[in-house]
């Protein structure tokens, strides 16, 4: 028999109704409430006479209504989108607009974006009233026939075209990545999952809250990382396991109530989305002596589910995104697709259940990206001789900035609309918080002027606050090779040079 994370859902809510599911601020829901309120908003979809293969857009922050509407959705038999809140009014727009959503499910804390966006778009999707939805008693829901290969879930990325790609999970995929990721935490149903990172990332989603609530654990719920109340909430809430990108660790471990704080229920710190440097990895182990330290690898493609660097290695393996995850294979192939000898560099290809069913609306992408069943990932990455893998590049030319992904050539784009822009280039530069952050090296047209301020802020009006250039520097022209491309990698040790902490 086929299992899916709905069928999942409902078994926790007809064998443990009474279990905590989900916590948010003063709120907190049983599998029961989570299972109700999944319903109510699948009823009203099915009710208002959405078919299945409908897309659903959830542009909402964290919270328990943002889970009442991710599996609601897909209850309905709906292909669930959650957007990326932190972009700016365009992008949304080109997300909603390429995805063809047929409903929004809008939290009224960002409403303004929305607001901010083209009308022509607006007139095309039907708003839901979240509260006024749950407020009533019962929304009535006719069974759906699922199949493991439907599109459960779609979420945009950002790519080296610029433009960003609708990544299609299927119901085989999340089902999938929740018992690997499970498994690999050894999670259990005693286990309470402090969230402060996106739930509309992936990660947050597929890595933590599904996975969660695979076992029948409970998600503990933050809007966002902030120092002083995740650290009273780790405690108050008697969460298990706790997960941060690199800088958030650097932060906590930087306040001085850590030391009076009792963590006594903590058993594992995961990590991601970039390495963590031994010196903070082993100051976090002598800080919590009992919590275990887990780095995941994977990418919004893989659900994301590729490897994991378990406690016992963390320190005698620094760098290391650790070995295949279950059910999961890895190879390192050349530029003509052969697999490259042991202890070489090759771009990472990941096979497994977790693996994508494409790009939406996209099969020339499709097609590059998954061969025989292998996702070329575009990260460049080395097996050592006991089968570690270590990540030696990212995707060409990709900045990481305190875990946000952020591909130059989108600021690029935005660069090159200013009317006194004749060239532009970005490239990622050392940060000691985020790790790393987007400076842009712009070549004015003839005699006209242009300030770094004026380039901040027409960017701030097209692009998502993390993706605004931390630094500007003018420079006569770009370096460029004979066949007119520019060289980055001539621009990064000036950029190294220059950079701010």
């Amino acid at each position: 028999m086929t299992m899916f994370i709905l069928n999942v859902l409902e078994q926790h809510a007809t064998n443990t109704p009474d279990a905590l599911a989900v916590a948010f601020e003063e709120n907190e829901w049983t599998y029961k409430d989570l299972y109700e309120n999944a319903q109510k908003i699948a009823g009203y979809l099915q009710q208002e006479g959405y078919q299945k293969g409908d897309i659903v857009a959830q542009f909402m922050l964290n919270s328990d209504l943002f889970m009442a509407v991710y599996y609601g959705v897909q209850l309905a038999g709906l292909t669930i989108m959650p957007v990326n809140t932190k972009l700016a009014p365009p992008e949304v727009e080109y997300i909603f607009s390429h995805s063809e959503a047929k409903v929004l499910f809008l939290d009224e804390r960002i409403e303004q974006t929305v607001a901010d966006s083209s009308h022509s778009f607006k007139e095309k999707i039907n708003v839901a009233k979240i509260r006024e939805i749950l407020k009533a008693d019962k929304n009535e829901i006719y069974p759906i026939a699922l199949n493991p290969d439907d599109t459960a879930v779609v979420m945009y990325t950002s790519g080296t075209t610029g433009k960003p790609k609708g990544v299609q999970l299927s119901n085989r995929n999340v089902y999938e990545t929740a018992e690997i990721w499970s498994e690999s935490m050894k999670m259990t149903n005693q286990d309470r999952m402090y969230i402060c990172t996106p739930l509309f990332h992936c990660a947050g989603s597929h890595v933590f809250a599904v996975p969660t609530m695979y076992q029948g654990g409970s998600i503990i719920i933050e809007e966002a990382f902030s120092p002083e109340r995740t650290l009273k909430k780790l405690v108050d809430t008697k969460a298990t396991i706790f997960f941060g990108v690199p800088a958030m660790y650097t932060i906590l471990l930087n306040k001085p109530e850590l030391e009076t704080t009792n963590f006594e229920h903590l058993r594992l710190f995961v990590y991601g989305a970039s390495p963590m440097p031994y010196e903070l990895v082993k100051r976090l182990k002598d800080t919590f002596p009992k919590v275990k330290v887990q780095n995941c690898y994977g990418q919004t493609e893989n659900t994301p589910a590729a490897s994991s660097l378990t406690d016992k290695d963390a320190l005698t393996k620094i760098g290391s995104v650790g070995k295949p995850l279950a059910r999961t294979d890895i190879k390192l192939v050349d530029a003509l697709g052969e697999e490259v000898p042991l202890g070489e560099v090759g771009e990472i290809c990941v096979k497994g259940p977790q693996v994508m069913k494409g790009y939406l609306r996209n099969p020339e992408e499709t097609s590059r990206t998954i061969q025989d069943g292998w996702l070329y990932s575009g990260d460049l990455g080395r097996f050592d001789d006991e089968g570690f893998l270590y990540i030696v590049d990212r995707k060409k030319d990709m900045i990481i900035r305190g875990g946000e992904n952020i591909y130059p050539i989108e600021i690029e784009e935005v660069l090159y609309r200013i009317p006194q822009v004749l060239e532009a280039a970005v490239v990622g530069i050392p940060h000691e918080v985020y790790g790393e952050v987007p400076k842009a090296f712009v070549v004015v047209k003839g005699e006209q002027s242009l300030t770094a301020e004026e380039v901040v802020t027409y960017c701030g009006t097209q692009l998502a606050n993390y993706k605004i250039p931390m630094e500007i520097e003018f420079l006569e022209e770009l370096p460029r090779n004979a066949s007119g491309k520019v060289l980055k990698h001539t621009l990064k040790p000036k950029a190294s040079e220059t950079a701010q902490g």
